[in-house]
């Protein structure tokens, strides 16, 4: 099992790395999709890199949600209300388009996500 939970903290900085860099040069629209695409594909990492981390603990989750809500109540996230809103905009963004929605969403991953996850992979890494 060390192995797994060394496999998805690697793959998940990764993702954290990919996601802070897209943040800090997106300025045009096709940017700012790339970044919602990388905090799309950063959340499925932060989520089941929480699932490995809870197994190993003890915790079995099947779901995001279930994941989120367990790392919240063991004290691995502090603002519960931040990743349940993450939770819905990436459900937003794999279902439907608009660029409305998108430039709103961009704006909590720059202004609100990205330093929750960035806490998470802290946590995580110990």
């Amino acid at each position: 099992m060390k192995k797994e939970l060394k496999f998805v903290e690697d793959e998940f900085r990764k993702g954290v790395i990919k996601l802070k860099e897209g943040i800090s040069s997106a300025e045009s629209e096709l940017e700012k999709d790339g970044v919602i695409q990388r905090f799309e594909f950063t959340f499925e990492l932060l989520w089941k890199s929480l699932k490995v981390f809870l197994k190993e603990n003890g915790i079995e989750v099947r779901t995001p949600r279930e994941s989120l809500k367990e790392a919240f109540r063991i004290g691995w996230i502090r603002e519960e209300k931040v990743f349940l809103d993450m939770l819905e905009d990436r459900n937003k963004t794999s279902h439907i388009y608009d660029q409305e929605t998108a430039q709103e969403i961009f704006e909590r991953i720059k202004e609100r996500y990205f330093q929750a996850i960035e806490g998470v992979l802290c946590v995580l890494r110990g």
